[in-house]
C-alpha cells in the first residue's frame, strides 16, 4: 500500500467519525459503559479474592506435639519434618510456657490456680499454601513422628474455597457476556452509519475497488472509537474506584476491609481497557461492513 493511499484511507476513517458525530459518540459511550461494568466486576472479584486470601491467612492449623516429648529442644527438632509436608508454608513453634501465657491473657488468672505449664503441650501454628488441600495436609501432619493431634478448621476452609470458585466463575461468565454484548452493539451501531453509505460502497465495488480498500476506513474508524472508549472507560473507572475507596475507608467498614490500591492494577487495567476497546472496535467495524461487500 502506497503512502498516499494509506494516508487517504486513514483520513477517510477519521472523516467518517466526524461526519457521523452522533453515532460515533454513541459507539464510544457504549464501549465505555461496557468496559466500566466489566472493569468493576474484575475489580470486585480482585478485592473479594484479596479478602478471602486475608481470611485464609488467619485460618491456621495447630499441630500438637506428643505430651511425652517434654524437652523443648526435642519438640523444636520436629519442625523440619513438618516443613517437609508439601502444603505447609510456615511453622511457628509455641512452647508450653508461651501457650500458658496466651491462655492466661485471654481468661481470668484464677482459672490457672494450681496449674502449671506442664498441663499444656508444645505446639506448632501452621499456615498453608493452599487451604483447599487442608484435609489432605492434616492427614499428612498426623503421620509426622512426634505429632499427636492436629486441629484444622476444614469446614471453614471448604467454604472459603467454594466462595472463591463461585466468584471466579461468575466473573468469567459476566465478562464474556458483556464482551459479546459490546461487540454486538458496536457492530450494529457502525452498521447504521454504513447503511447511509451503501450506495457509495456499491459504486466503489463496481468501479473495481477491492474489499480491503473499502473496509480499511471502517476498521480505522472502529479502532479509533475503541481506543477512545477504552481510555475514557479507564479514566472513569479510576475516578469511581477512588471515590468508592475513599468513601469505604471513611466508613466503619474500612476498619475491617482493605481494598486493593488502584495503582497496583493501573497499568494492567489500562492495557486491558484499550486492548478490549480496540478488539471490539476493529471487529465491530469489520463485521458491520461485511454484508455490504457482497455485491
Amino acid at each position: 500500500m502506497s503512502l498516499n493511499k494509506g494516508t487517504y484511507l486513514i483520513r477517510e476513517g477519521f472523516r467518517s467519525i466526524k461526519t457521523h458525530g452522533f453515532m460515533s459518540f454513541a459507539s464510544v459511550t457504549i464501549i465505555t459503559a461496557c468496559l466500566i461494568i466489566m472493569g468493576s466486576i474484575a475489580l470486585l472479584t480482585l478485592n473479594i479474592d484479596k479478602l478471602i486470601a486475608d481470611l485464609e491467612s488467619q485460618n491456621e492449623i495447630v499441630a500438637f506435639v506428643d505430651e511425652n516429648i517434654a524437652d523443648e529442644e526435642a519438640a523444636r527438632a520436629i519442625e523440619s519434618s513438618i516443613l517437609a509436608v508439601g502444603n505447609v508454608e510456615s511453622a511457628e513453634f509455641v512452647s508450653r510456657e508461651s501457650a500458658m501465657n496466651n491462655f492466661m491473657s485471654k481468661y481470668d488468672d484464677r482459672l490457672m490456680e494450681g496449674i502449671d505449664s506442664t498441663v499444656f503441650r508444645h505446639r506448632y501454628v501452621l499456615h498453608l499454601t493452599d487451604i483447599s488441600q487442608m484435609a489432605e495436609t492434616k492427614r499428612e501432619l498426623e503421620q509426622v513422628p512426634g505429632i499427636i493431634k492436629v486441629n484444622a478448621q476444614i469446614e471453614y476452609a471448604d467454604r472459603f474455597v467454594r466462595v472463591r470458585n463461585i466468584v471466579s466463575v461468575i466473573s468469567l461468565v459476566l465478562t464474556a457476556v458483556l464482551t459479546f454484548v459490546s461487540f454486538f452493539i458496536m457492530s450494529n451501531t457502525i452498521k447504521l452509519t454504513t447503511y447511509g453509505r451503501r450506495e457509495e460502497i456499491a459504486i466503489m465495488k463496481m468501479v473495481g475497488a477491492t474489499n480491503a480498500f473499502i473496509r480499511t476506513p471502517f476498521v480505522i474508524e472502529g479502532l479509533v472509537l475503541g481506543v477512545l472508549g477504552g481510555l475514557l472507560g479507564f479514566l472513569l473507572e479510576w475516578l469511581l474506584y477512588t471515590l468508592l475507596s475513599s468513601s469505604l475507608m471513611d466508613s466503619l467498614t474500612g476498619s475491617f476491609v482493605t481494598l486493593v490500591p488502584f495503582k497496583t492494577v493501573m497499568l494492567p487495567l489500562l492495557i486491558a481497557y484499550v486492548g478490549i476497546g480496540v478488539l471490539i472496535g476493529v471487529f465491530g467495524g469489520n463485521n458491520a461492513i461485511r454484508n455490504y461487500l457482497k455485491v
